[in-house]
């Protein structure tokens, strides 16, 4: 017997029915949409067969705009409100952008509480936010499709850089929303290239995904197997790109120009006519040895030949960075360069010379090439939005992503207890019981922070919330369950429940901005160079805790069965009680502390005896054996 089929609700009965749904990467110089069709995933292109649209959008006066192609021929023209490598500043505050001054853009400053808000740029338009930025290019995607298909979009798969943080993550959706799109689910990256090329190839093993974008890089590394795609670890970083190599070349051409003085100076248009001509420089220096960089300032006209030497050793220490992401990635995979049976190259950016040759020397075989690099993760997505839309049901792919960051709450001391690690796949939900620090405390401040450090003080604050109603306990007596659960789309929410009254809280944590370009790409590499100091300091902050525990225990113990004490020996206790609160204070070793903590502990134990006997003195008078 069959089983009976029941729709989805809100959605047509039909199982036959095809749902539009498609694969957008939202790239930082240039935007795709692709969509299964025939079986066979593809690009869809304009109306004039191009599939590749320019990042870029022109603001005019009034209401009028373009957007992609049209915008980027116009740019030099009015660099102000042509609006390119929005992708950069999604998520992100003024203070989080790097060198602000080589930017033709009017950047609007913010003061107080609102400077944490996300940046927005001046146009002829008024202020326009990344977000909004990436409205307007997702919106034209979502045209092209729906006008490809003739049909309604049902939903997209949207691409985000592995290293894109929560807030960063919640931009994106957020630019969905306002350009009309149901999100299907947010992917990285790395992971939507390996789809496109492990069904394609019909490829097993370990592989690396190398992403280099215009304004992000990534490195995955994957297992696939037999349609399951396993993130074993991830790395990158989100403020390298193609745009730096542009700017590293652009500044190599002012030193050999002689006009490096200058570039302090130079107008939004300069700006811009410098970077278009670095790019165009560094795309010839591709497939030729040297090029000319011709560049106009000030009505004069600057022409120096390039080589491919010069841009090379010019951005040597960004490639340098890749290649030191590649070896944290696999070091937290647990497999070496040979492990690898593919480097599947991504972004426009890896076809570089220098790119490639540094891969192929640290893996010691030649890149994987053979699909588009411009192409691929929009492939991969939209086979992952066709089977989410219920298009394949004979599909078998079983994606297992992962965070980038690790996630947890503070403690007592200003220490970090994470709850969910770093590379966990997801989506996940884990939880860890806590419990309160003082007798009768009926409310818990939860602080929730993302990174690799030991220390509040050095890791990200994502959120705080508070739950209330605990009943009165003695300290400890409580039990919190404290749950964390990662969606899909790698978006956090948190919960906390009492576990004896049931009294709950929670937070779906939606931060107003992200973590800075600095930031995210130093977090692993501060776990892994402060180790020693981050052991130190929390074992100091772990002590400390103790001895304050041990203080207040005491001081209680006096307040209720002083008496029991002689005034030497109750003298003596307090003098030690003072010695412990000022090493607590002052101490910078936590081996101090704590053998400050273990003579209180000994000096106080012949009175807990006494308190001992005395109670069951107390309880047993007036008492007999009957009774008993």
């Amino acid at each position: 017997m069959a089983l009976l089929q029941i729709s989805e609700p809100g959605q047509a009965p039909d199982p036959h029915q095809r749902r539009i749904a498609v694969g957008i990467d939202l790239g930082t110089t240039h935007s795709l949409v692709a969509s299964v069709r025939n079986g066979v995933a593809e690009c869809l292109p304009d109306d004039k067969g191009q599939v590749i649209l320019p990042s870029v959008v022109r603001y005019l006066p009034g209401q009028g705009r373009q957007i992609g192609h049209e915008a980027v021929a116009n740019a030099a023209q009015d660099p102000e409100n042509t609006l390119a490598s929005v992708k950069r500043f999604m998520g992100r505050s003024l203070s989080d952008i790097a060198n602000p001054e080589k930017l033709p853009y009017k950047f609007v400053k913010t003061e107080g509480a609102a400077s944490k808000g996300m940046l927005s740029i001046q146009t002829v338009q008024g202020e326009k936010s990344p977000v909004e930025v990436s409205a307007e290019i997702l919106a034209t995607l979502r045209y092209r499709a729906e006008d490809t298909f003739n049909d309604d979009l049902h939903g997209a798969v949207i691409t985000v850089p592995a290293y894109f943080d929560d807030a960063q993550r919640q931009a994106t959706k957020d630019a969905a929303q306002m350009a009309g799109i149901n999100v299907l689910r947010l992917i990285n990256e790395p992971t939507a290239a390996a789809i496109a090329y492990g069904l394609d190839n019909a490829s097993e093993g370990i592989y690396a995904v190398f992403d280099l974008g215009g304004g992000t890089f990534d490195i995955s590394v994957l297992r696939l197997t037999r349609g399951v795609f396993e993130v074993m670890a991830t790395g990158g970083d989100s403020a390298l790109g193609g745009d730096d190599y542009d700017h590293a070349l652009a500044d190599a051409a002012l030193a050999s120009m002689g006009l490096q003085d200058v570039q302090a100076g130079l107008s939004a248009e300069d700006k811009t006519r410098l970077k278009s001509a670095a790019r165009a420089a560094k795309e010839a220096l591709t497939s030729a040895s040297e090029v000319a960089l011709t560049w106009t300032h000030a009505d004069q006209s600057h022409e120096v030949n390039v080589t491919r030497t010069l841009f090379e050793e010019a951005t040597a220490a960004l490639t340098a960075r890749c290649m030191t992401a590649v070896k944290k990635a696999l070091r937290d995979a647990k497999v070496k360069a040979e492990d690898i049976q593919g480097v599947v190259m991504v972004g426009g950016s890896t076809r570089m010379p220098q790119v490639q040759e540094a891969v192929a020397a640290f893996f010691g075989k030649p890149p994987l090439n053979n699909l588009n690099p411009d192409e691929v993760v929009a492939l991969g997505a939209a086979i992952q939005a066709n089977q989410l839309a219920g298009n394949d049901a004979a599909g078998d792919l079983l994606l297992l992503d992962v965070i980038p960051l690790s996630l947890g709450i503070e403690t007592m001391g200003g220490l970090v207890e994470r709850i969910i690690p770093r590379n966990q796949t997801i989506p996940t939900a884990m939880a860890q019981d806590f419990t309160t620090y003082q007798d009768g405390q009926t409310a818990l401040a939860l602080h929730v922070l993302q990174g690799e450090r030991d220390l509040v003080v050095d890791c990200r604050s994502l959120a705080r919330f508070e739950l209330r109603g605990i009943p009165p306990m003695a300290a400890g007596a409580a039990r919190i369950r404290v749950t964390f659960t990662v969606d899909a789309d790698g978006l956090l929410s948190v919960a906390a429940k009492e576990q004896i009254s049931g009294v709950e809280a929670k937070i779906d944590v939606k931060p107003s901005y992200g973590l800075s370009d600095d930031q995210i790409a130093k977090m692993l590499q501060d776990s892994f160079t402060t180790a020693e100091v981050d052991m130190k300091a929390r074992a100091l902050v772990e002590a400390r805790v103790d001895g304050d525990r041990m203080l207040l225990a005491t001081q209680s113990a006096l307040n209720a069965d002083g008496q029991l004490l002689s005034a030497e020996d109750r003298a003596h206790i307090e003098s030690l009680m003072k010695a412990l609160r000022h090493t607590v204070d002052t101490a910078v070793e936590a081996q101090a502390v704590e053998d400050a903590t273990e003579v209180l502990a000994k000096a106080t134990e012949a009175f807990a005896a006494e308190r001992m006997n005395h109670s069951i003195q107390k309880a047993l008078s007036g008492q007999n054996i009957q009774s008993l």
